[in-house]
């Protein structure tokens, strides 16, 4: 498959019978041009492989039914691959062409390699890790800090691979007292992710502090289960901090993406987590020794205060230097008191007889004028009296409801009324009413 190809000018292409000859070094470089320009994706099956020690490149070769072609790809770009080349395996490689000059010989630069059938694998892996980045999953604002020291730890991984045994020893080496509770899930396979995002949950209703999801190294393929959606919202929504694991340094999943702290292998996740032994004894040690100074020069520092006070003169006689000036005052005072109290009472006694013979005097003709109003004024209540007035042979009628009848317009025949003379009430019913003319 053709990704991009070099552009000649037409004058190149042309074949003029005046062209001169070219040595074998401008052919080469002319050649070496030409193939460089050319970025090339095939698929192969890989037939040899050498990487020994000290070489700063991979060779292999590549063939099919009809050809072979000798490849080389640089180490740090094979390391990052995540592949491992093995005799007989399908192969999709992109690169360009190349010619080694001195030696004649072609080679096959790559710059990407996977697994056949893998290109498309990525191309959906790295389409759920933009949407996941999108949404904010891997956001470092939203991933929690991990402590140094837990007591319940959780491990999600597989009962037999070699991962929960690195992480175990590792732990029990580091930190013997951290309390270990093992999810033991399948980490390949279909039913691999639903799986772990269950085992999650299962360790956290266990009431462990922390979680972590580890496996051992493996192709691209068999990585699959962490690069799942669910298991990254799993991940994601965990309670407790998630620390991952996953295969080796160059192995990097959705999974590790989305969790608060990835390590690159699971002896890297259990070292995250605990502590160094020894490193916590130093540390406890140390700081049992600033402890010790703090408080002992703290108690020498109130000791210190204590003797200050305790020598002062108010503390060794507190009676004679606190309250000796009030003491004092007290006793002025009292003596004070004791003279002048008699002669007080003695002046107050005669105020209050003399005020006492005043107030008796005036008292005796205060009423004076009083009564000879109430008098008058009794005597012209009298007059006013009704009684008085009936007495003198008028009468007083009122109707069935008390009121007092004044016009003749105020009662009607037949009704009852009582009229009040001097000496009683007369109950009458009117038989007639007889209006008095102008003249009378």
């Amino acid at each position: 498959m053709l990704l991009s190809q070099a552009t000649y000018r037409k004058s190149d292409r042309k074949e003029t019978a005046s062209a001169r000859p070219l040595s074998v070094s401008e052919a080469m470089r002319q050649a070496k041009s030409s193939l460089e320009a050319v970025t090339v994706v095939l698929i192969g099956e890989v037939s040899e492989v050498s990487a020994k020690a000290g070489y700063k490149a991979v060779y292999f070769t590549v063939k099919d039914a009809g050809a072979s072609l000798p490849c080389m790809m640089w180490l740090d770009r094979y390391r990052r691959s995540g592949v491992e080349l093995v005799v007989g395996q399908k192969v999709e490689l992109t690169g360009r062409f190349t010619l080694y000059a001195p030696k004649g010989r072609m080679n096959f630069e790559v710059s990407s390699i996977s697994v056949e059938g893998e290109g498309e694998l990525r191309r959906r892996v790295a389409q759920l890790a933009r949407k996941l980045e999108q949404e904010g999953l891997m956001s470092p604002a939203r991933k929690r800090p991990v402590a140094r020291i837990y007591e319940h730890v959780g491990l999600v991984t597989s009962p037999r691979g070699d991962a929960v045994h690195d992480v175990m020893r590792t732990m029990r080496r580091r930190f013997p007292a951290t309390r270990i509770s093992l999810a033991g899930v399948a980490v390949e396979g279909a039913a691999a992710a639903t799986g772990m995002a269950q085992a999650l949950s299962a360790c956290v209703s266990a009431g462990c502090e922390v979680v972590l999801l580890v496996r051992g190294g493996g192709t691209f393929e068999d990585l699959m289960p962490f690069n799942d959606e669910s298991l990254a919202r799993a991940i994601a929504a965990c309670p407790v901090p998630v620390v991952t694991g996953i295969g080796h340094e160059p192995d990097t999943t959705i999974a590790d993406m989305v969790a608060d702290v990835r390590a690159s292998t699971p002896t890297g996740a259990a070292e995250r987590v605990t502590p160094d032994g020894d490193s916590v004894a130093r540390d406890l040690e140390m700081r049992g020794t600033l402890l010790t100074r703090s408080i002992e020069t703290t108690v020498a520092r109130w000791a210190d205060g204590v003797a200050t006070c305790a020598s002062r003169p108010v503390f060794k006689d507190p009676a004679a230097s606190l309250f000796a000036t009030d003491f004092m005052t007290v006793d002025m005072l009292h003596e004070r008191l004791s003279r002048a109290l008699p002669g007080c009472m003695e002046r107050n006694a005669a105020a209050v007889e003399s005020l006492s013979k005043r107030l008796c005097i005036k008292g005796a003709h205060a009423f004076d004028s009083f009564e000879h109003d109430l008098a008058l004024r009794a005597g012209r209540l009298h007059d006013l009296s009704p009684l008085s007035v009936l007495s003198r042979g008028y009468a007083m009628a009122r109707d069935e409801e008390g009121r007092v009848v004044t016009s003749s317009a105020d009662v009607s025949s037949g009704q009852r009324i009582d009229v009040s003379l001097c000496d009683g009430v007369l109950h009458c019913t009117i038989d007639e009413i007889a209006a008095l003319s102008a003249a009378e």
